[in-house]
């Protein structure tokens, strides 16, 4: 698998801490997403995704109007960098029971990634695969 530079998502929506995760379940809804990085004075502190919202409605069913996102997030995030190859980041995703990587290029936040893009990769990498033993059966 190749690295993930291509697939790595750019346009991603940044929220303050002091947010509400009623706010930021808002903004995924209206995105078609399933995180938000987290923020502090303009620097990533986290991610907050729809299952820790999920999470802290059913198994502490808090109000999600009150409650900030810097209480539910994950502040232990997963970073690689966008040189990363691809099944690297499943395994990270694996073992660290995540959907989404934060992609960074040193100290510098370039985007994410997720399990849906490197899915993707893949499936691309065996349709080409896929079409080049069909071009060396058939010729």
């Amino acid at each position: 698998m190749a690295t993930i530079t291509a697939k790595i998502e750019r346009q991603v929506v940044l929220l303050d801490e002091n947010r509400t995760t009623h706010e930021a379940a808002v903004l995924m809804f209206e995105k078609h997403i399933g995180s938000v990085v987290v923020t502090r004075e303009s620097r990533v502190i986290g991610l907050f995704t729809e299952r820790d919202l999920i999470h802290d409605m059913a198994q502490k069913r808090r109000d999600p109007i009150t409650v900030k996102i810097r209480e539910v997030m994950r502040p232990e995030f997963v970073r690689v960098s966008p040189a990363e190859r691809g099944e690297r980041c499943i395994e990270l995703m694996k073992l660290h029971q995540c959907r989404h990587l934060l992609v960074f290029d040193g100290d510098a936040f370039v985007g994410i990634i997720s399990l849906r893009d490197l899915l993707l990769v893949l499936l691309e990498e065996k349709e080409e695969l896929i079409r080049q033993l069909t071009r060396y059966v058939t010729s």
